[in-house]
């Protein structure tokens, strides 16, 4: 019952800790009591199967904290209206059981190795988990332990230096640091290491946060301009009206949301994602005679020196099979084609500039490992009223200059501002401002669309860069470089928002450095692996 409790109380933890309702300052001790369990489990139980107990326990305490924090997935439905069980299930089950197999790896290296290795085996191996849970093509790092801050701009921003994976960082080495302060005080009972201890842990909770207070009462960094945006919220239904209404109504609702809207100079337009054209796509062989693209350059022609950027479905046919790239999937007629997720920057008398979303949500978006689980699973894409196949990518990320402004646009597209490093690359590119295209409306009025908007405040930080977010139903918000939220949107109106975007070429180090610590952690966990291995091979010998 002890271990059941001490399993129960980092969940309760752990789930309290996170946005946009909770307080982070729990998750500085949150596995504690998870490494706790373990610790009595080893060395002082008398369960026969003490790994299996470690293992189930631990999994009890991720999937409640799994199921709290993004239960929200259960607001996604299908296209007949019922709600998609899978859409919740397979991200609550499969990323619970990734964190418990985690812990069950730093339960059997701590076996091997003694305390002090396993901590910091601990460290290195749930740092490599978030940085590799980043990259594959399951990958959903809502929550790493680093977003957690996301709501408290004034004391992380330091994250313009490491990013939200220091973030992450910083809570492990505080909670494994408890743990051992605890060890000493059970195993020796002396006060003075307590003392001392106990000012260590606060010096490292605290002075982060007071140099991320000077940071941010000190920000000086001067704008190299300012663009006046105007991000547009139509409430398009994604479920009731997306893809029953006619495009062209889509549009013209789009439209006279922006003309209805316009007071002096606009610069830019900016619409959410796949915002046109509803049902279906365009082509994008056929951009600059498509009906929908042109009406906007007519609407364009009439705001002279304004851009229009907004989210679209798209597809590219391949006359020939030897062209077709590996994501192309072949139709009933027999043909190939590419589906994107893309954001498009329109200008009257110039081309049609494209970009497709690098980062796909898996299962919705995406197959993953599609070679490998499609015999298994088969057609288990989750439909949410569009294309069931997996989208094609662009490899590089883009940046969105115009002739009429200094702005150079990050067409980031929803599930992509998530992501630290990735972000990065837009800057690298030349952006001088983020605009985040997204649509939330999937999960109605949950946790989810607050939690998306929450993680964009640690891309700002981390660039230095304003964000112009546009979100089909909300939160549409402008954010500003110390990621504070200067205005926003209430979620459900139909509605536009106004901003005067500063524009910065400051390059922050963890631009140019990306998840350092990550990368460093990935060495450290193969130290210690090869480490074991010698030690092992080195026994045996002598034996």
């Amino acid at each position: 019952m002890k271990y059941i409790i001490l399993s129960l109380l980092s969940a309760v933890l752990l789930s309290v800790s996170w946005p946009t309702y909770g307080v982070p300052f729990f998750l500085f001790f949150a596995l504690v009591p998870l490494l706790m369990m373990e610790h009595d489990i080893t060395k002082f139980s008398k369960l026969k199967n003490k790994s299996w107990s470690v293992f189930g326990l631990a999994y009890l305490c991720f999937i409640i904290w799994n199921i709290v924090t993004t239960g929200w997935l259960y607001g996604s439905k299908n296209p007949d209206g019922t709600h998609s069980v899978a859409a919740v299930v397979l991200p609550v089950v499969f990323n619970s059981l990734f964190y418990a197999l985690l812990f069950q790896l730093y339960h059997w290296y701590k076996k091997a190795q003694g305390t002090y290795f396993g901590l910091v085996f601990f460290v290195a191996i749930w740092m490599c988990w978030e940085k590799f849970h980043l990259s594959w093509e399951l990958t959903w790092p809502w929550l790493n332990l680093g977003n957690a801050f996301a709501d408290y701009p004034k004391l992380i921003q330091w994250y313009d230096t490491l990013g939200a994976t220091g973030g992450s960082f910083w809570i492990l080495l505080v909670n494994v640091y408890i743990f051992y302060t605890v060890r000493i005080w059970e195993a020796a009972r002396k006060r003075r290491s307590l003392i001392i201890n106990s000012a260590v842990i606060l010096a490292g909770i605290a002075l982060p946060m007071l140099i991320s207070v000077v940071k941010y009462e000190n920000f000086d960094l001067k704008p190299t301009g300012s663009v006046s945006v105007l991000m547009l919220q139509p409430e398009l239904d994604p479920y009731t009206e997306k893809y029953s209404k006619d495009s062209l109504t889509i549009l013209n609702d789009l439209l006279t949301l922006a003309e209805q809207n316009s007071t002096g100079q606009i610069d830019y337009y900016i619409g959410p994602e796949t915002s046109l054209p509803g049902f279906g796509s365009i082509s994008e062989t056929g951009f600059e005679h498509s009906t929908l693209l042109n009406s906007v350059k007519e609407f364009l022609g009439k705001h002279p020196k304004s851009v229009f950027a907004t989210g679209i479905s798209s597809h590219r046919f391949y006359r020939d099979e030897n062209e077709k790239s590996s994501t192309a999937y072949q139709t009933s007629s027999g043909s190939f084609v590419d589906s994107y997720n893309s954001a498009v920057q329109i200008i009257p008398n110039h081309n049609v500039e494209v970009y497709h979303k690098g980062k796909l949500v898996p299962g919705v978006e995406i197959f993953p490992y599609i070679n490998v689980l499609k015999p298994v699973l088969g057609d288990a894409m989750i439909d949410l009223g569009g294309t069931v196949a997996s989208l094609g990518v662009d490899d590089e990320r883009k940046v969105f200059a115009n002739p009429y402004n200094a702005g150079k646009l990050a067409p980031i597209i929803c599930y992509e501002s998530i992501y630290g490093e990735f972000v990065t690359d837009y800057v690298k590119k030349g952006a001088n401002f983020l605009a985040i295209m997204t649509n939330d409306s999937w999960w109605g009025v949950t946790q989810g669309h607050k939690q998306l908007l929450a993680y964009a405040k640690l891309r700002a930080i981390e660039t230095r860069r304003e964000i112009a977010r546009s979100a089909n139903s909300g939160i549409s918000a402008h954010i500003d470089a110390r990621g504070n939220i200067m205005a926003d949107t209430l979620y459900g109106d139909k509605t536009t928002l106004y901003a005067k975007v500063n524009l910065y070429d400051h390059t922050t180090f963890y631009t140019r450095a990306g998840d350092l610590i990550s990368r460093m952690m990935v060495f450290v966990l193969g130290f210690l692996v090869f480490y074991t291995l010698i030690k092992k091979f080195q026994n045996h010998q002598k034996k």
